[in-house]
Order: structure tokens, then C-alpha cells, then sequence
């Protein structure tokens, strides 16, 4: 009775990948000239070799390592005060996790234009009340405002699977521990993180997924200038810009090994808590 489901997500997924497998040995420019022939891995050399391959694999992973790290550690802090007893604590849950709700190029914009904007931002007039010269954001301080743009629009992910994890912890446990005199520290690290860690697994193996194909954000504030181009944004700059489908193509390969490597690593290292 899945047989149908799983023909057409087969084939959803597949002939993307065979396409792209395809084009990688041909040398195809759509607008000079269309297919020129087949030329092997000419077009995995080149692309490797580029002076901006290396660069852009390790802002990519330097961008997924910092957005993990901030999320998990904040989305860990606003579940455990999402907790506790609140007036409003509704209204306060729903407006935690909207961000997550607005789409990456809508959240790129706003806080291109509304926050970081050097002249008419919310953060330059903040410096000029404290007598401070406002920051170009987006040009000196580029790689950090694109993790803080990515970290608010998945903050609320983490929250959401974290908060969901923090209430299905026992409440008898926790009075045990508070009589055996236990302090909030302890309770923290005894108790409640090693309760969190299967949830922390989760959100770590998802938003890895999909931290490694960043793309919208980059293209509405940044443009890959500044040092954040990542291997997504230098194949679309391949691909799009260059006009060069070969050459993308060969791209995107790298970016499905990349994307392989980082999964088989984290759930050799992360997934054992899955096991648990």
C-alpha cells in the first residue's frame, strides 16, 4: 500500500541526483554554446582546485558549528524558563517560537534594513545613545551577523524540541532530588541535561541538514561578499552567475559528500544517545 509513496518519493529524490550526477562530466553552458561534450572529472579538478572551495567548506561548517552552539545553549535557558509558572506563559511561548515561522529571506531582510542598517538601524541608534560610532555590520563584522541572523530564525526549533523534552521530566525525580538536597546546579547537571540529551541529539542532527545548505540569508544581506560564501552560495555562483551547469553540478556532488561525512560523523559521535 506504500508502494506508491515511496515510488514518488523515490523518484523525487533520484532523478535530481542522476541529473546531476550526469551533467557533472559535461561541459554545459547554457548560454555559450549548450552541451559541448563530455569531459570526465574536469569538472570535480576545477572545481576543487578553485582558490574558493576550501574557504567556503569552512565558513560553511565554521557557520553550522556556531549556530549549533548558540541555540542549544540559549534554546536550553528559554526551555527551562518556558517551565516555570508565568503570567502569560501562552502568549510568551508563541512569541518565542514565531521567528521560526518567518521565512529566510523575509528574516535576512529585516535585519539587514531594520537592525543592522549603519544609518536608520535599530543597532546604530543604539550606539550613537551610548556615544558610540555604529558598526557596518554587514561588511565589518559580516560572518558574526550571519550566525546571529541564522541562530534568532532557529533559536525557536531548538526551544520548541527542548521545552517539549524539559516537561516530560518526571516530576517525582526532581522532588527526590530537591530532598536529598540537591541545589538548582546540581539538579541541572544531574538530572535535567542528561534528560535533555536524546532531545539535544535531535536538534543537532536536523539542523545540521539543513544549516549545510544556507543559502537565503546569504543572498539578501551579504551576497557571499566579506567572507560568507559557502559551498551552497559558490554553487549557485557557479551554476547561476557563470552559467556553468558542469561545473555546479560538480559542486553539488561535493556538497552531497560533504553533507554524508558530517552526517556519519555525528551519528557515529552524537546518535549513540539515540541507543539509550
Amino acid at each position: 500500500m506504500i508502494a506508491p509513496a515511496t515510488i514518488l518519493l523515490l523518484g523525487w529524490m533520484l532523478v535530481p541526483l542522476v541529473m546531476t550526477l550526469y551533467f557533472s562530466f559535461k561541459k554545459y553552458l547554457p548560454l555559450r554554446g549548450g552541451d559541448l561534450g563530455w569531459v570526465g572529472f574536469d569538472n570535480y579538478v576545477r572545481f576543487v582546485s578553485s582558490s574558493s572551495f576550501w574557504p567556503a567548506v569552512a565558513t560553511t561548517l565554521i557557520i553550522v558549528g556556531w549556530v549549533l552552539i548558540i541555540t542549544i545553549t540559549l534554546g536550553i535557558l528559554l526551555a527551562l524558563l518556558l517551565d516555570q509558572p508565568m503570567w502569560g506563559q501562552g502568549i510568551v511561548r508563541i512569541l518565542v517560537i514565531a521567528p521560526f515561522f518567518v521565512m529566510p529571506t523575509v528574516s535576512g531582510l529585516v535585519w539587514k534594513n531594520m537592525f543592522m542598517d549603519p544609518v536608520n538601524g535599530f543597532f546604530a541608534h543604539l550606539w550613537r545613545a551610548f556615544g558610540a560610532e555604529p558598526i557596518q555590520w554587514l561588511s565589518q563584522a559580516s560572518l558574526p551577523s550571519l550566525i546571529m541572523i541564522i541562530s534568532w530564525q532557529w533559536l525557536p526549533f531548538a526551544t520548541l524540541i527542548l521545552l517539549t523534552a524539559v516537561q516530560s521530566l518526571d516530576s517525582e525525580q526532581r522532588e527526590a532530588a530537591e530532598m536529598d538536597g540537591a541545589g538548582p546546579f546540581n539538579r541541572f547537571c544531574f538530572l535535567t541535561l542528561p534528560h535533555l540529551s536524546r532531545a539535544i541529539t535531535v536538534v543537532v542532527l536536523i539542523k545540521t541538514i539543513f544549516l549545510l545548505s544556507i543559502f537565503a540569508e546569504i543572498f539578501v544581506t551579504t551576497a557571499g561578499a566579506f567572507g560568507t560564501k559557502t559551498l551552497t552560495y559558490l554553487i549557485f555562483q557557479r551554476v547561476l552567475e557563470s552559467q556553468n551547469v558542469g561545473l555546479g553540478s560538480a559542486g553539488g556532488v561535493y556538497a552531497i559528500i560533504l553533507a554524508n561525512i558530517v552526517a556519519i560523523f555525528l551519528m557515529r559521535i552524537v546518535g549513540k544517545n539515540l541507543d539509550r
